[in-house]
């Protein structure tokens, strides 16, 4: 368990440090520790600076136990509260973790599972050669469990032509966000899960957050989840940008019983180390890896990425109809659940 916790910190480094100079100072202390140390020493040392770090969100959490939180109990509520930004980190050249205050700094947020919440930000914006001033809203799942006090973490994916993400791209230590949550972003429920044998997750992007969530619960918790299996079928542009990958890895290989993971590259170099899949997840990787449509009740798949996603594989998120590649191979609505 020591060496793969190493790993597991080191990949993350290589993915920061050269393009931080703050954690790249980190990087270099941990690993001047490292060189200093006996073995045995390595996962404690590691475990220390690293479980509050902003990084531990992308991490298999010290305490892996799982609480439920029913909805209602989340600090945020109806109305937008200012939230001051502690701290942030480049995950890839494309993607940042954000560490955001909360009110109640001796509480956690308290957020059930799967539920996002919304961020509002006044935003210059420019139309017919004019600037003007723009209230910006967006919903975020936070990738950070109840364990966390005090603060919240968000993997913001920096669209190039994203008003908020190119916010929150340029706004510095110490500025606030408003944030708020309401009954609308409650999505389905931890205890739900127990009643499905087999979850299929297609994910794209930072699709992956409400799913890091989800599995917190699923892996994390007690029995009555113990027998269900879950999927991931995960694409990304290429190896450097597959968000969270470290702890599905590792969540993985605990827990192969319980979780399965394949990525999908659609833009991987050819002439790269890569030996996993290329191009797109596809309908005969569903139908490969996925339980069929035959087995009913016991069976949901989720569905989160970009609109492209959810037009190819089930659908506008907002119609309840089911279309799409899930619908072809035969499922239906009450098994396909769109984030």
């Amino acid at each position: 368990m020591r060496t793969r916790f190493f790993f597991v910190n080191l990949s993350i480094f290589r993915n920061f440090a050269r393009n931080d100079s703050k954690y790249n100072t980190m990087a270099s202390e941990i690993l001047s520790r490292l060189c200093c140390s006996g073995a045995g020493d390595v996962s404690s040392s590691l475990e220390d600076d690293t479980t509050t770090s902003i990084f531990s969100s992308l991490q298999v959490p010290k305490n892996q136990s799982w609480t439920y939180v029913p909805t209602g109990k989340c600090q945020l509520t109806a109305e937008f509260v200012p939230c001051k930004l502690l701290e942030r980190a480049q995950v890839s050249d494309t993607t940042s973790i954000l560490r955001f205050s909360l009110p109640d700094v001796n509480q956690p947020l308290n957020l059930s599972t799967c539920a996002c919440i919304l961020a509002k930000a006044a935003v210059t914006t420019e139309e017919d050669g004019k600037k003007r001033m723009e209230d910006v809203i967006r919903p975020y799942t936070p990738i950070s469990t109840n364990d966390q006090i005090g603060s919240f973490d968000l993997l913001i994916r920096h669209y190039e032509n994203g008003k908020m993400t190119q916010h929150l791209k340029h706004i510095k230590e110490g500025d606030d966000i408003d944030f708020k949550h309401i009954d609308f972003n409650v999505k389905i429920q931890a205890p739900a899960f127990a009643q499905y044998k087999f979850i299929g997750m297609i994910v794209g992007g930072t699709g992956i957050t409400p799913m890091i969530q989800a599995l917190h619960a699923i892996i994390n918790s007690k029995e009555e989840t113990q027998k269900t299996k879950v999927v991931v079928l995960y694409g990304s542009r290429d190896s450097t940008d597959i968000l969270g990958g470290d702890l599905l890895t590792s969540w993985a290989k605990v827990h192969p019983e319980k979780l399965e993971v394949v990525h999908v590259l659609s833009n991987e170099p050819e002439k790269s180390s890569w030996t996993g899949k290329r191009g797109f997840i596809s309908k005969e990787l569903i139908l490969e890896k996925f339980a069929p449509p035959s087995d009913g009740k016991e069976v949901l798949i989720m569905v989160c990425g970009p609109p492209p996603m959810y037009n190819v594989f089930c659908g506008p998120r907002e119609a309840k109809e089911l279309t799409g590649v899930l619908n072809g191979i035969g499922y239906n609505a009450d098994q396909v659940y769109k984030f």
